[in-house]
C-alpha cells in the first residue's frame, strides 16, 4: 500500500491505495466522486475522462500512484466552471444526451476543446471528441452544443488558449515534471483540408475486383434499344439522371471522374472516384467499374455495373438488365444492412429510370434529379412499402384462417 498526496478539485487529498489502483477507482472509492464513470476500463470509451494537470486523461488506465503531486479535476470540480455551465445548457438545448453515462467524460473533453479551439470548426471538434464514445445520440447534438458554446464565447471576445495551459507535449500529467527542454511545445489541432485539395491523383488503371455484394435488377424504357444505347454513351446526361451524381472532370470515351453525394439522416458523405467504361455495340451491353472514397467518414467503395439492353414490344421499347456489384468498407459499411441496401437500390434505380425516360423524351428533369441522394426520404418510402407488404401478408393469413 502507498500513501498518495495530490490535489483533487482544488482540495489537498492524502489517501492510501495499492500500486495497482487506477485513478478512476481511487476517486470513486476513496473520495466518493462517482461522477467519473467506468465503461470499457481499457482507455477506449472515454467515460472516465478527467483533467490531469489540465489535460484530459483516461483515469481507468492511469495509476493513482503515478499522480503523486498532480492536480486532478473530475466532473464534480467543474460545477462552478463558466465553460462547463455553458456546455451543460447547450447539451440540454441541443438534446446532446440521452442515457447520460458518457456525459461526464464528454463534458470534460468538451470543456478542453472550448478552451483551446479558435473557431467552432466541426472537423476539429469531432477529432477532439473522437476518444469519447456515445451509444445513444449519434453525436450530432453533442457537436452542435460544443460549436454553439465556442461561437458564443468568441463572439463575446473571449480569446482561446491554444495550449490550454499545457507546458509540454507528452503524456497527461507530464506538465508538472518541471523538466525544461523535455519536449517540444504543444501542437494545436489543425483543421483538415478539403478532400479535393488533398486527394491523391486518380489511379491510372481501375482494377477488376470481386464484389462482396451483388444485386440483379431490371427496368423498362419506352424507347428503342439503339436509342437507349446511344444515350448511355452520353456520360454527362446519364450522370444528370442519377440522384446525387455529378462529374468532376470532362469524361473521355473510356474513363470518367465524378462524385456522388449521399445524405442518410445525420450522415453525409461525398464519394469522389474514378471509373472505366466498357461498351459492346454488337451486344448492346456495357460495363462500368469504379472506385471511390469519402474522406469524412473514412469509407471506401468499389463498384461494378453491368447492363444489357434487350428489345421488347417488337423493338419499340427496351428492357435494361442490370447487375450491380459493390464492396463498401469504413463507417458507412456499418449501417449498410443488405436488406435495406437492396430496397434503397430499387428506389434509386426507379428514380434513375424515370429521369432517363424524361430525358430521352425531351422533357425537363425539373426536380427529378436531386443534387444529393437523400437516403432518409428513400428510407421512408422503403418502410412504407415494407409495412404494406407485411399488412398484405397478415390479411392473407387471416383470410386463410
Amino acid at each position: 500500500m502507498s500513501t498518495i498526496a495530490l490535489n483533487v478539485n482544488r482540495r489537498a487529498v492524502q489517501a492510501v491505495a495499492e500500486p495497482r489502483t487506477s485513478l478512476a477507482d481511487f476517486v470513486r472509492d476513496k473520495l466518493d466522486l462517482t461522477g467519473t464513470h467506468l465503461g470499457c476500463e481499457h482507455g477506449v470509451c472515454g467515460a472516465c475522462t478527467v483533467l490531469l494537470d489540465g489535460v484530459p486523461a483516461r483515469s481507468c488506465i492511469t495509476y493513482a500512484v503515478a499522480c503523486e503531486g498532480a492536480d486532478i479535476t473530475t466532473i464534480e470540480g467543474l460545477d462552478d466552471d463558466d465553460i462547463t455551465t455553458e456546455l451543460r445548457a447547450a447539451f440540454t438545448r441541443e438534446h446532446a444526451l440521452q442515457c447520460g453515462y458518457c456525459t461526464p467524460g464528454m463534458l470534460v473533453s468538451a470543456c478542453d476543446l472550448v478552451l483551446r479551439l479558435t473557431a467552432a470548426d466541426e472537423r476539429q471538434i469531432r477529432i477532439g471528441l473522437s476518444g469519447n464514445l456515445c451509444r445513444c445520440t449519434g453525436y450530432v447534438g453533442i457537436v452542435r452544443a460544443v460549436q454553439s458554446v465556442i461561437e458564443a464565447r468568441r463572439a463575446r471576445n473571449i480569446a482561446p488558449e491554444p495550449d490550454g495551459g499545457r507546458k509540454v507535449l507528452g503524456p497527461a500529467g507530464s506538465a508538472r515534471s518541471g523538466r525544461e527542454g523535455a519536449s517540444q511545445p504543444p501542437r494545436p489541432i489543425e483543421a483538415e483540408p478539403a478532400y479535393a485539395s488533398e486527394a491523391a491523383a486518380a489511379p491510372a488503371e481501375i482494377p477488376d475486383f470481386t464484389p462482396a455484394n451483388r444485386l440483379e435488377r431490371e427496368f423498362a424504357l419506352a424507347h428503342p434499344p439503339k436509342d437507349v444505347f446511344a444515350m448511355f454513351d452520353d456520360i454527362a446526361a446519364v450522370a444528370a439522371c442519377l440522384p446525387g451524381a455529378s462529374l468532376t472532370a470532362t469524361p473521355s470515351p473510356g474513363r470518367v471522374e465524378g462524385a456522388i453525394r449521399i445524405k442518410l439522416g445525420p450522415i453525409a458523405a461525398i464519394f469522389l472516384g474514378t471509373a472505366r467504361i466498357e461498351r459492346d455495340a454488337n451486344n448492346l451491353s456495357g460495363r462500368i467499374v469504379g472506385i471511390g472514397y469519402d474522406r469524412r467518414s473514412r469509407s471506401a467503395t468499389q463498384g461494378e455495373i453491368r447492363y444489357q439492353l434487350a428489345p421488347i414490344e417488337d423493338g419499340a421499347a427496351t428492357r435494361v438488365d442490370l447487375s450491380i456489384g459493390y464492396t463498401l468498407t469504413g463507417m458507412l459499411a456499418q449501417v449498410g444492412r443488405p436488406g435495406l441496401v437492396r430496397d434503397l437500390a430499387e428506389r434509386l434505380i426507379a428514380e434513375f429510370a424515370a429521369n432517363l425516360d424524361r430525358r430521352m423524351s425531351g422533357a425537363s428533369l425539373g426536380q427529378g434529379a436531386a443534387t444529393e441522394l437523400q437516403g432518409l426520404s428513400m428510407i421512408s418510402g422503403v418502410l412504407r412499402a415494407r409495412v404494406a407488404r407485411w399488412l398484405g401478408r397478415l390479411v392473407k393469413r387471416d383470410g386463410a384462417a
